[in-house]
């Protein structure tokens, strides 16, 4: 009689079973871990490098050395807190060997492309409202490019992905008021920095030229009386 082979779902594996399963080498499971933690880990790495593409050869090397050294993991804490720190100290390291300049170009490319951190809905079938979400969300993510790294990570941790304030203090090897401290302070310059930008921006807007403002006239010259 044949023998029909059960499939693994490693998708909806349990994060323990996977974690598990990913020790004793099993390729599909850490490919599940990877896909399960990508989003979160990519968005911390980035809030270190400040630039995607750099934030995503951080993730590549960060699980590289993860996956060599899982047989270690002692599960004290979630796996994700611990790929957490390890994503950090990769994205550390790559800090300290960035040449003290950059080119031109590569600096320009960021200054167009300040990566993606905050998300907002996807694209409408409203031209303006997806472009005015768009500008939105560059000013927001310049301002939290600003911040200081130990701010922008805590805001990204806890305003972007959502972690508790246990979860990060732990990912960040401090404690759970130093969170909050830092937090608080991350808001507060966020929206001192937002209002200085919301405030320039304002000068410009409502705009009352162009066609718009030639279309008003010559509506109400045309109803004026003739002499």
């Amino acid at each position: 009689m044949a023998v029909t082979l059960k499939t693994v779902d490693y998708a909806a594996l349990p994060e323990g079973e996977l974690v598990a399963q990913a020790r004793a080498g099993v390729r599909e499971a850490f490919a599940a871990l990877m896909q399960r933690g990508n989003q979160r880990l990519f968005r911390i790495a980035r809030s270190v490098v400040r630039d995607e593409g750099e934030a995503e050869d951080v993730l590549q090397e960060a699980y590289l050395r993860a996956f060599a050294a899982l047989p270690s993991f002692r599960g004290e804490s979630s796996v994700f807190t611990w790929l957490t720190r390890i994503v950090l100290n990769e994205a550390h390291d790559r800090l300290r060997k960035r040449r003290p300049t950059v080119e031109l170009d590569a600096l320009e490319q960021a200054q167009s492309d300040p990566g993606r951190i905050l998300l907002f809905p996807g694209a409408s079938d409203d031209p303006e409202r997806d472009a005015a979400l768009a500008q939105t969300r560059r000013l927001l993510e310049r301002a939290v490019d600003a911040l200081p790294e130990a701010f922008r990570l805590v805001f990204v941790m806890r305003e972007v992905e959502g972690l508790t304030i246990e979860e990060t203090a732990q990912a960040l090897s401090v404690k759970p008021e130093t969170v909050k401290t830092r937090l608080f302070r991350a808001r507060r310059q966020l929206r001192e920095a937002l209002d200085e930008q919301l405030a320039s921006a304002l000068t410009g807007a409502f705009p009352f030229l162009g066609a718009r403002c030639e279309r008003i006239t010559s509506a109400v010259l045309a109803r004026l009386p003739r002499a």
